[in-house]
């Protein structure tokens, strides 16, 4: 596996964390979300790979359950790995935190996320109709939950 750093990302990240989103995502978040989420106080954290940004994590805390809002990793270096290590990262650090859960959203027919999730230890625990934009209307959600 690739040796990558982890770390907390803040405003001046935003032009490389929207960079990767709309090449991520036919439908991107725009800036001015990321920028809320960051005025909100939610955790923005990074996978960089000598010194650049190569995916993020968006994540809202509520008590003693994590919201994952947002796991990106840039096209050009997906399926090396960098998904699972901030999806790892992120866990540990839910953990460390005293979280007893992690949730997310992840669109149903989004296998390779969804396998990723699984082998991180996320249960479906639910289902959103019609949650997603997709090119032929909406598409659904999976909700899926892992406990600490």
């Amino acid at each position: 596996m690739p040796a990558w750093d982890w770390a907390a990302l803040a405003g001046e990240d935003l032009p490389e964390i929207v960079t990767i989103e709309e090449a991520a995502h036919p439908y991107p978040w725009s800036e001015a979300i990321f920028e809320d989420c960051l005025r909100a106080g939610y955790r923005l954290d990074g996978a960089f790979s000598r010194g650049q940004l190569i995916g993020y994590s968006v994540v809202m805390t509520v008590l003693d359950e994590w919201h994952l809002l947002n796991l990106c990793v840039d096209p050009a270096v997906q399926r090396r790995g960098a998904g699972r290590f901030l999806l790892e990262r992120l866990l540990e650090s839910a953990g460390a935190g005293d979280a007893g859960c992690v949730i997310l959203e992840v669109r149903a027919g989004n296998a390779a996320a969804i396998a990723l999730y699984e082998s991180a230890g996320f249960t479906d625990i639910g289902h959103r109709k019609a949650y997603y934009p997709a090119p032929d209307g909406r598409e659904d959600a999976r909700v899926m939950r892992c406990l600490l």
